[in-house]
């Protein structure tokens, strides 16, 4: 097993078995970041791809001031999110100031009991805008300002889809539930 610096100084000079070694060591890990952006397995594998295209063409960047997967992570999501404001999902949406208070959700579910396919198909249903920043803001830990700026979409716009995407969720959560006897 190569080390990462010598993995990576072998994908700066165009070795292809460090190449092919960087993208068996990351690319299961980084599907599924992929796949939580995505709507299917199609558009995961298209998102991974360009994704490691990318990584390959900007290794001479990567200076290793963080570790070699979060910077792989990162070009995931920045590859999706690239994905999805060419679909502009967001457009005429409502701001979080014009949505109903008693339409947000009040509660907070549990998710016992669900495994994390189940989760995955259930994120993946959702609308794309809401789906973009349900990932960004409760997955990844970016706040509503940087999904803002990183989505080109105002931080109410960015409020406004997380809240939605609560409430898609909580209901498919609600019908995923067996029935108590």
């Amino acid at each position: 097993m190569l080390d990462e610096r010598a993995l990576v100084d072998g994908c700066r000079h165009k070795d292809r078995t460090a190449q092919r070694k960087l993208y068996e060591l990351f690319a299961r890990k980084l599907f599924v970041v992929s796949q939580r952006y995505t709507k299917n397995r199609d558009d995961a594998e298209d998102v991974l791809q360009d994704s490691f295209v990318k990584a390959f063409q900007h290794i001479d960047t990567f200076r290793f001031e963080c570790p070699l997967e979060a910077w792989l992570k990162r070009i995931v999501i920045n590859t999706a999110l690239k994905h999805i404001r060419k679909q502009k999902p967001w457009q005429n949406q409502a701001e979080l100031e014009d949505v109903a208070p008693n339409a947000l959700p009040q509660t907070e579910d549990s998710l016992s009991g669900l495994h994390y396919q189940q989760l995955l198909k259930m994120v993946q249903e959702l609308p794309p805008g809401c789906q973009a920043v349900f990932n960004l803001y409760a997955i990844e830990g970016y706040t509503h300002p940087e999904i803002a700026e990183l989505l080109d979409i105002s931080e109410g716009t960015s409020k406004s889809q997380f809240s939605r995407a609560r409430m898609l969720l909580q209901q498919k959560i609600q019908n995923e539930r067996p029935i108590p006897k």
